[in-house]
């Protein structure tokens, strides 16, 4: 079972019907990163992998900032909670120890957010900038309050987007603007982020989390299994060529074809009501077993 409450740098909040609120909470910070709230924040992802109780899960921050990138202000700070992981080295002491830090630490609470099969949304109410905003691009849906900002930023200090952004960005933008976000700094309004498409929608800042919340209460009344297959699927058509694409769905659809959810969206269907998706949860009590047809 996923736990809720604090964690170092980060809250985790369970509302009805499968959503999952976890929220930044180092303001004074700008939410800004360190290595144990990366490795805290792996643990309770995969804890919500492997609960089926959880359906969508909703990130965000207190204050001005989503996460203003990785906390290099050098001043120790109050992480607000005991480890849910114990304290190894940091990494980054020398040449191995910067490519060990980043492989295993940094760039992996990106692989584990981009690898949920659990639909995900960034609800970012303010700056997100390097790892704020490589950990908001891997995310499903992206809303952003009008007053957000997005950039990487990290030429600025002569560094680079290390945990992922820079393929993030090229998959949303597109080689030639991509060389110009990074190359020249680009730190982009909540309206010039919603026309290049890096968010899907732009909302007022006193409404972000209650439509934020609306959207992952819509996700989660879907159909889970269906819904975490077409997931990866769409992930993997990216890279994938079109026959090993048509393939790969091929495989998965069986999963969906049998199972409760698709008899109950053709049941349905066929009597002219909504459907009633996600029986299974129920009658597995959400205990985050298999669960299943």
């Amino acid at each position: 079972m996923m736990q809720d409450g604090a964690f170092r740098g980060f809250t985790v909040e369970r509302l009805d019907g499968g959503v999952v609120v976890v929220e930044f909470n180092r303001p004074e910070r700008l939410n800004g990163m360190a290595m144990p709230v990366k490795r805290d924040l792996v643990e309770i992802l995969t804890e919500a992998q492997m609960d089926d109780s959880v359906r969508v899960i909703v990130f965000t921050g207190q204050g001005r900032a989503f996460s203003a990138g990785d906390d290099i202000s050098g001043k120790e700070s109050d992480l607000g909670a005991e480890g849910l992981v114990p304290e190894i080295h940091r990494g980054h002491h020398n040449h191995l120890g910067t490519y060990n830090g980043l492989r295993w630490i940094s760039q992996a609470l990106n692989r584990t957010v981009r690898s949920l099969d659990k639909l995900t949304v960034a609800a970012i109410n303010g700056v997100a900038i390097q790892t704020g905003l490589s950990l908001a691009l891997c995310c499903d849906f992206r809303m952003a309050s009008s007053e957000a900002r997005l950039g990487s930023g990290t030429l600025r200090f002569g560094l680079l987007p290390d945990e992922g952004g820079q393929y993030l960005v090229v998959r949303l933008l597109g080689v030639a603007k991509a060389m110009d976000f990074f190359m020249r700094n680009r730190i982009l309004s909540a309206d010039e982020a919603l026309e290049l498409g890096l968010v899907h929608e732009v909302v007022e800042p006193d409404q972000l989390r209650s439509k934020a919340i609306e959207l992952a209460s819509e996700l989660a009344d879907g159909p889970q299994v269906a819904m975490r297959l077409l997931k990866r699927s769409i992930y993997n058509a990216a890279d994938l060529p079109w026959e090993a694409a048509l393939d790969e769905i091929a495989a998965k659809t069986p999963m969906a074809d049998y199972h409760a959810d698709s008899r109950e969206g053709v049941d349905a269907f066929r009597e002219k009501r909504k459907p009633s998706f996600n029986a299974w949860l129920e009658a597995d009590g959400g205990d985050g077993g298999a669960g299943g047809d």
